[in-house]
């Protein structure tokens, strides 16, 4: 069976999908700027349970997952569409009103605009589509290629947080789900915009992505797209706060390298780039010349690094 991926590059190949597999497509705007676009959708019991997630923090994690997308090329977000497919159970309960101020409280921040959408009913589970778009500076959107050899790696903020709040919600005893901040990493996550305005005015990134699908996955997309490989320091990996403490060191790197969700950044970097403090960006690794090989070292010792995390398919 295809993955997910593996369907993708199918169908690049097949349809000559030149703007496909960056986490947006870039479309030419004017002389100054460039539109980047991208899509999600969020499936009762597949991206989020109703049990463990309130109409508030389903809208504003729907929204989050495509600001983070946005940030990931370096854009500023502008507008953004949400589509609705609503069962029955949950019409007339006051939930989509709770969604759509969620989502609200989360575009306020950044400025983006609801300019559309479409509300439809669903037989049995709730779906949603999130359109969102943004712009950037002429020819300036970073991409997922332009990693070269002798770049450095960086990653924002802590890993695995989101993927320990994951396992504590299916872990929990009893009808109430926990309340930490690991729980709220995984219901709640942070689109990185700031750091993306940041990263971009420097002019140094060469490559990024959002890790949505793990660290091990997401520079593994990094490397496919710019035919390069890797070297990773598994000590240098920034574990998020608790999740030792939490679930032990072991399944804390894990966690760290394959659970996903963060939707923190990782991007490289040439020479001369300078880490703002302010984010939390730490510095992981080197991308090397050996195309697809990505290989992390443990205690000194070098082992290849297999891509982990969630699959749909």
């Amino acid at each position: 069976m295809r993955t997910e991926f593996q369907t993708i590059e199918y169908l690049k190949s097949t349809f000559d999908l030149s703007r496909v597999g960056d986490d947006c497509a870039v479309l030419h705007k004017d002389a100054d700027t460039d539109l980047v676009i991208t899509a999600d959708m969020l499936v009762e019991n597949v991206d989020f349970r109703l049990d463990w997630a309130n109409a508030k923090q389903i809208g504003h994690k729907s929204l989050a997952v495509s600001l983070s997308d946005i940030a990931a090329m370096g854009a500023v977000p502008k507008w953004a569409m949400l589509s609705i497919a609503v069962p029955e159970r949950l019409w007339d309960t006051g939930f989509l009103d709770d969604l759509y101020y969620g989502w609200h409280v989360l575009a306020r921040q950044f400025g983006v605009e609801l300019v559309g959408g479409d509300i439809s009913s669903s037989p049995d589970l709730l779906v949603i589509d999130s359109i969102a778009g943004g712009e950037t500076p002429n020819g300036k959107a970073i991409l997922r290629s332009g990693a070269k050899a002798g770049d450095a790696i960086y990653v924002s903020g802590a890993l695995g947080g989101a993927a320990g709040g994951l396992a504590l919600l299916e872990e929990r005893r009893g009808d109430t789900a926990p309340d930490s901040e690991l729980v709220k990493r995984q219901l709640q996550p942070h689109p990185q915009i700031e750091l993306a305005k940041t990263l971009i005015q420097q002019g140094l990134v060469t490559s990024m992505i959002d890790i949505s699908d793990g660290l091990s996955s997401d520079l593994r997309h990094i490397c496919r797209a710019s035919s390069v490989g890797a070297r990773i320091d598994a000590d240098q990996v920034p574990i998020y706060p608790g999740l030792v403490t939490t679930f032990g060191s072991n399944r804390s790197v894990d966690m760290a390298l394959n659970g996903g969700e963060d939707f923190e950044l990782l991007f490289t970097a040439a020479s001369g780039f300078v880490a703002d403090e302010e984010f939390g960006i730490t510095k992981i690794g080197e991308i090397s010349k050996n195309n697809g090989s990505i290989v992390i070292f443990k205690d000194g010792k070098p082992s290849e690094l297999d891509p982990g995390g969630f699959r749909h398919f």
